[in-house]
């Protein structure tokens, strides 16, 4: 962890429900109320009907992460022995993955606009699960925002600079949070460094669903 990080900050204030964190990355606390959670919720498990959760592991070693993903849309995000890589089908079902749902669709043209995004990648964190500094770079468009929902119980999420040793700050992302990564802060570095456990009744069981939207390609999707 990065010893320049700046304590843990709670949600804005309802004044100030859209903060700047750093240029081009911005939370906006709230933005899905608990009907909207509650809706979202059930098209992620439409999703998951059609392409089960899978038990992704790290290229070349074969360490499985601590969470479980699938995705939605025309492209989908896998990591194996292989590599990182977007491909058309699930690993496991040979399947073309899910529509995205109307509403992720709705959420990106509002807080994104054009293109449209072609993945969404669906990653299912159970209490005891992080996620390390990185930077979201293995698609070819770099310049589109990143757009991240948040469900379930609260995130401990870290966000720094382009590289490693830039100071980093620690929010708290509580389930209906959306995040945008854009401009400057497209390549920023970030984490997840815990799960509160708890802090959120919409799941079944303790845990949190992150949805995460990107657009792959330049120009025109090349997805079919």
């Amino acid at each position: 962890m990065n010893d320049r990080s700046e304590p843990e900050e709670a949600p804005p204030e309802e004044s100030r429900r859209v903060l700047t964190l750093q240029p081009g990355a911005v939370w906006v606390a709230g933005k899905l109320d608990r009907a909207a959670q509650g809706a979202l919720l059930e098209a992620v498990r439409d999703v998951v009907r059609a392409a089960p959760l899978f038990q992704p592991v790290m290229p070349k070693t074969g360490k499985p992460f601590s969470v479980r993903m699938t995705n939605c849309g025309p492209l989908g995000w896998v990591s194996d022995r292989a590599g990182y890589r977007y491909q058309t089908l699930h690993p496991e079902t040979g399947m073309p993955w899910p529509a995205m749902p109307a509403s992720l669709l709705a959420l990106w043209a509002e807080l994104v606009g054009d293109p449209p995004p072609e993945a969404c990648l669906i990653n299912h964190y159970p209490p005891t699960a992080r996620m390390g500094l990185h930077q979201d770079r293995d698609e070819d468009d770099l310049e589109t925002p990143v757009l991240s929902v948040s469900l379930g119980d609260t995130a401990v999420f870290r966000i720094g600079g382009t590289t490693r040793k830039d100071p980093t700050r620690s929010i708290r992302l509580a389930s209906g949070d959306v995040v945008l990564f854009g401009g400057p802060a497209r390549l920023a570095f970030h984490g997840v460094d815990r799960i509160l456990a708890g802090t959120s009744t919409l799941l079944e069981r303790p845990g949190r669903i992150n949805l995460t939207l990107r657009r792959v390609s330049k120009g025109p999707s090349t997805a079919p």
